[in-house]
């Protein structure tokens, strides 16, 4: 998008919404604008009526109005700066919400692709940038842009030819911050992208706290910290100093331009062509002139910013989501959950094939498992049946049904995921396991607990279903976090269940309270486990080998020892050396 449809696109989304807050804001600006005009102009007949003519009469009335005049200024810009900080942070929040709306209802291959750091980057300091311009921006060409043109007529109205002197400033200052702007718009992008990598190095020293203690690497990461930082607080820097260019470049700019006014205006009044009421008038009004140019001048500054901001921020908002829900379409109805992959192909990126010409048929009802090395595409496979990612060619069957031909939210509920990577939210063990199903019963949740064999490690718990797991469920072990998974499978009732390694990361005797559980989970379901050990599916009723992103051998775990090198292979390691 242009820098102009990216401006039309905030107005016509955001700020017109809040239009008639935004006239006020203005209302108040012209207020400013007049007040400030008004002090300029008295010094007109102050100086003539008290300082020259001596006039008593005047000596109370002229500084009352004057301080009348900076009374409504200061009033009036609080009003319009109050105003105007409202209606940007309504915007930020409006932005900020539909960013996460977005993330939220994004298709998981989306979401894998993005550097989780930029994306709260682009959550914070691009919609920071944004708020900036419609508060700070927006405002500052309201309040000096009228207060510019009211100044202008007190110049003129004083004296027309040191106002044509006094205007050389105008033009110059928008040569110097238009140079300036196309420098922060780079500037600005690279500190967001500074900030992002700040923000993922964050999460990773949260995320692997443990790891550095282990291999004693606070030294190293303190260095790598101090790298992060540096490099924002280096961009931060420059955008500061474009920021403080100009200031310097206009204040000598103003001394140029008020000792040629000087010079001239000394003749003028030798000449009886003005007085000195007149010039001080004069004077005092180009002396105010000067924050309103110096701030519209900067002005694309500030705009260059925001523009850069929403070219970032919009795309993630205009986000379209691949995997559609398809409500139109009809309702996965289910027999006995019969699963078809029929000439499946998939691609994360065009230059590698995850999985190649897939054609298994999975039975209802039935334990099934996928075995290979790590890589092969087992995962990928039990992705594509609820439709986390979508396959690249080919079609897959549930029933017969295929699952692109029928609503996506039938299709998911019908699906339970149990893997080794347990998700819990930092909230109640309660409304963890809830979670799955928002509407059931107290009685259902406890129920569900008891199948999976958490109740008994939830009532050893001082605040028993209400215990705050903390963040990712650091509160509990492996074994007590894989047990509320299995309890929210449990809660949804759904007739496919997919186990990717559920216990892969468990001792051995939390992983036989695991398998209780699963056993009872799996009872008549179309179950699809992901081994990494190959002792819990020797009873499964197909096993399926997978190698490059291929199915090369499957059948029973008789069969394969007989005819399949690589599932031989897996258990001579496994079984055989134990």
């Amino acid at each position: 998008m242009s820098n102009i449809e990216i401006l039309k696109r905030l107005y016509k989304d955001y700020t017109s919404k809040f239009l008639k807050k935004i006239l006020l804001a203005v209302f108040f600006s012209i207020i400013v604008a007049s007040s400030t005009s008004a002090i300029a102009w008295l010094l007109d007949p102050a100086i003539e009526k008290l300082f020259i003519e001596k006039d008593q009469k005047l000596i109370f009335i002229i500084p009352i109005a004057i301080i009348i005049s900076f009374a409504a200024k200061g009033v009036s810009l609080y009003f319009a700066k109050t105003i105007l900080v409202g209606v940007a942070e309504e915007v930020k929040k409006i932005l900020q919400f539909e960013m996460l709306s977005s993330f939220i209802k994004a298709d998981t291959q989306y979401i894998d692709t993005r550097h989780s750091g930029k994306s709260i980057s682009n959550l914070n300091f691009d919609v920071e940038q944004i708020k900036n311009l419609l508060s700070r921006a927006l405002l500052n060409l309201f309040k000096d842009g009228l207060t510019l043109i009211g100044l202008l007529i007190v110049m003129f109205y004083q004296n027309w030819k040191l106002s044509i002197i006094a205007l050389i400033m105008i033009p110059l200052a928008s040569i110097v911050a238009k140079q300036l702007g196309k420098r922060m718009g780079k500037v600005t992008t690279e500190a967001q992208e500074k900030s992002g990598e700040l923000n993922k190095h964050l999460i990773e020293l949260f995320k692997n706290h443990k790891l550095i203690k282990i291999f004693q690497r606070e030294k190293y990461e303190e260095k790598r910290s101090e790298k992060f930082i540096s490099a924002l607080i280096e961009k931060s820097k420059k955008i500061e100093i474009i920021f403080a260019r100009p200031s310097s470049i206009m204040e000598t700019l103003t001394g140029v331009v008020i000792a040629i006014l000087i010079f001239y205006s000394g003749k003028l009044i030798f000449n009886d062509e003005i007085g000195i009421n007149n010039f001080f008038s004069f004077l005092a009004a180009m002396m105010l002139a000067y924050q309103p140019v110096r701030s519209l001048a900067t002005l694309n500054l500030g705009i260059n910013q925001g523009i850069s901001a929403g070219k970032r921020i919009l795309p993630i908002i205009d986000y379209e989501n691949k995997i559609l829900a398809n409500e139109t379409k009809p309702k996965l109805k289910l027999n006995n959950a019969d699963i078809k992959f029929s000439n499946i192909n998939y691609s994360y990126d065009e230059n590698k094939t995850t999985l190649k010409n897939i054609n298994i048929e999975i039975e209802g009802e039935k334990m099934n498992a996928f075995v290979g090395l790590s890589g092969a595409g087992k995962s990928t496979l039990i992705n594509l049946i609820p439709r986390i990612y979508d396959r690249s060619s080919g079609d897959i069957f549930i029933d017969n049904q295929s699952i692109y031909e029928v609503n996506l939210k039938s299709l998911r509920n019908q699906i339970s995921i149990v893997d080794q990577n347990t998700t819990l939210f930092d909230d109640t063990i309660f409304n963890n396991i809830i979670y799955a199903k928002p509407d059931a019963t107290k009685e259902e949740v406890f129920e569900a607990s008891k199948l999976s064999m958490s109740d008994d490690f939830i009532k050893k718990l001082d605040k028993g279903f209400d215990t705050l797991v903390g963040e990712n469920g650091i509160k509990l072990s492996g074994g007590e976090k894989q047990r509320i998974s299995i309890a929210r499978a449990f809660l949804r009732k759904s007739k496919i269940i997919l186990l990717d390694e559920p216990t892969s990361s468990l001792d051995s005797e939390t992983e036989n309270k695991i398998q209780i559980a699963l056993k009872k989970l799996t009872e008549n379901k179309t179950t699809i486990v992901i081994a990494h050990r190959l002792s819990t599916i020797q009873n499964s009723n197909k096993i399926f080998v997978i190698n490059n992103g291929e199915v090369v051998s499957t059948g029973t775990h008789n069969e394969l020892l007989e005819n399949s090198d690589i599932y031989n292979n897996f258990y001579n390691k496994q079984i055989k050396n134990n």
